[in-house]
C-alpha cells in the first residue's frame, strides 16, 4: 500500500481502491448467486420448502455458509415483504399462530449453538431428514382418510425449521414435512409460509449482528443483489396462483429432493 497518494501512480491507486471496495467483486460469486437468489424468490411462492432452500448450498460454492446466510438477510427481508403483500388475504391464521412460537424457539436454539456446530454437519442432517421424508411419502403415499400429523410432531418439526433456518436458511424441508400432509391449497400454503418465514427471518437480525455476520462487506454485497429479489418473487407468485395443486406438490417434492441431495452431498464431501 502507498503511504500517501502523492507517492502512488494512478494505476496503483486504482488497484488499491479496487481491493478495498466494501463489496464482493468475484465474477464466480455472482455466477452462482444470481440463480440462487432467483430460486429463493420463487420459493416465496410456496416452493420454499424445496427450491428456495437450495440458495445457501449453491452460494456455498463461492463463499462460506455463514457468509452466504448473512448476505441473504436483506434480500430475504425484501422477499418476505413482497410475499406477504401478495398473499395477505390467503394466510391460515390459525395454523400460523400455532407454528410461530416453535419457529422462534428454533432460532433461539440456533443462536446458542451457532458457534458450537459446523454448518455443514447441520446441512447434512437436514438433507438426510428431507430424503427420508420423501422416501416415506413415496413408499407410503398419503390417503384422504389419513388423519393430520399430531401437533406435538408439528411443534418438533417447526422448532427444527427455525433452527435450520437460522444456521443456513434451510428451514423449508422440516416445516414442509408437517404442513404438506395438511393438504392446504397452493395459495394458502404459500401465504402461510410467507408470513411464518417473515417473522422467523426478522428474529435473526439481532443474533446475526451479535455473532458478527452483518459486516459492511456482506451488507453492501446484499444491496447489489436486491434488484433480483422482486423478479424471483414475481415469477413464483404467478406460478402459485395458476398452477394445478397436484403439479404444485410434485414440484415441491422435486425441490425437496434436490435440496436434500445437495445438502447431504456437501456434508459427506
Amino acid at each position: 500500500a502507498c503511504q500517501d497518494l502523492g507517492g502512488c501512480s494512478r494505476r496503483a491507486f486504482k488497484a488499491y481502491r479496487h481491493m478495498h471496495l466494501p463489496v464482493i467483486l468475484d465474477p464466480w460469486f455472482y455466477l452462482v448467486t444470481v440463480p440462487a437468489v432467483l430460486l429463493l424468490g420463487i420459493g416465496k411462492s410456496g416452493f420454499g420448502a424445496g427450491f428456495g432452500s437450495l440458495a445457501v448450498p449453491i452460494m456455498a460454492l463461492a463463499v462460506t455458509v455463514p457468509q452466504a446466510a448473512a448476505i441473504l438477510m436483506p434480500v430475504l427481508l425484501l422477499m418476505d415483504l413482497l410475499g406477504m403483500a401478495a398473499f395477505r388475504k390467503d394466510v391460515d391464521l390459525r395454523l400460523l399462530r400455532f407454528l410461530l412460537p416453535f419457529g422462534l424457539l428454533g432460532t433461539v436454539i440456533g443462536t446458542v449453538l451457532f458457534r458450537m456446530l459446523d454448518a455443514q454437519v447441520v446441512a447434512g442432517i437436514v438433507g438426510g431428514f428431507t430424503l427420508l421424508f420423501l422416501a416415506q411419502r413415496l413408499l407410503f403415499p398419503p390417503r384422504s382418510s389419513n388423519p393430520p400429523p399430531p401437533r406435538w410432531w408439528g411443534a418438533v418439526l417447526t422448532a427444527t425449521s427455525g433452527f435450520t433456518s437460522f444456521i443456513a436458511h434451510a428451514g423449508g424441508p422440516p416445516i414442509a414435512a408437517y404442513v404438506i400432509p395438511l393438504r392446504l391449497s397452493p395459495v394458502k400454503f404459500a401465504a402461510t409460509m410467507a408470513f411464518f418465514f417473515f417473522f422467523v427471518n426478522l428474529s435473526k437480525w439481532i443474533p446475526y449482528y451479535w455473532l458478527g455476520l452483518l459486516d459492511l462487506r456482506n451488507m453492501a454485497t446484499s444491496l447489489v443483489l436486491l434488484p433480483i429479489a422482486p423478479i424471483g418473487v414475481w415469477i413464483g407468485i404467478r406460478l402459485a396462483r395458476r398452477i394445478d395443486p397436484r403439479l404444485f406438490y410434485q414440484l415441491l417434492y422435486l425441490g425437496m429432493f434436490l435440496t436434500g441431495a445437495k445438502l447431504l452431498w456437501d456434508a459427506l464431501a
